[in-house]
């Protein structure tokens, strides 16, 4: 079974299902929106590794919505395109598409796209781990966890925290943007089945207490009401 998840943003139905069929049968992990709005959201909350999207569709288009990933993410975007749409097409590629299909088109066609974008994708992946296991701290803005010394600095003060709070905070700061929920965070923190998560609520409400400035308006740990906790990109 394929690891990968596949975002396809398209508001014609159609396509969308007939889309999903294909990279199903590939083994993907696929994930649907009808806009660009909806395919934002699914990006904030699920490990997104390539995206097709469609230009032409309603409350956000598809180049406005690259637009607004590329601030944060570096994973493949393939662009649907109808023919007319040829200053479109430029237009995506431009602002970090990084290729595009044009309607009406081979199924086959676009998987291989697919395919040979994530190809590249997981080589570039596999040089940014390596990089971050030789790497002894994460840094997410003005805050740093450091793997050595076990310390965590706030825009270079050194902030205490227990080992727990340590443990939590290098989960979340190592996948930045990531929704974690309170069950998650327990079994890869404790290495044990969640029963009861009301610890973890105490642990994150201590962390923010330490590293947030203004608690009521936090710049790094956000709660995901009904969902989770993540660090926020900076």
């Amino acid at each position: 079974m394929n690891l990968y998840n596949v975002l396809i943003v398209e508001d014609e139905k159609e396509i969308c299902d007939g889309i999903e069929i294909y990279l199903k049968n590939q083994g993907y992990n696929v994930f649907k929106a009808g806009n660009g709005l909806e395919g934002l959201e699914i990006i904030e909350n699920e490990a997104i590794h390539l995206a097709v999207v469609d230009i032409m569709m309603p409350k956000m288009d598809g180049t406005t919505m690259v637009m607004k990933l590329r601030e944060n993410y570096e994973f493949p975007v393939i662009m649907l395109t109808a023919k007319s749409e040829e200053m479109d097409k430029i237009m995506g590629l431009n602002i970090g598409a990084d290729d595009y299909v044009t309607k009406p088109f081979n199924p086959m066609e676009l998987l291989a796209r697919v395919n040979s974008q994530l190809r590249r994708y997981s080589k570039y992946l596999n040089v940014i781990n390596n990089l971050e296991e030789n790497s002894n701290s994460y840094v997410i803005g003005g805050l740093e966890l450091n793997l050595d010394t076990k310390e965590v600095l706030l825009d270079g003060e050194d902030i205490k925290v227990t080992p727990i709070e340590f443990k939590i905070l290098k989960l979340l700061m190592k996948n930045p943007g990531r929704v974690f929920s309170a069950e998650e965070i327990y079994e890869l923190v404790w290495k044990e089945h969640a029963i009861n998560t009301d610890t973890v609520m105490v642990h994150v409400r201590n962390i923010r207490e330490k590293i947030e400035i203004d608690r009521k308006n936090p710049k790094y740990l956000k709660v995901v009401w009904g969902v989770g906790y993540k660090i926020e990109r900076q």
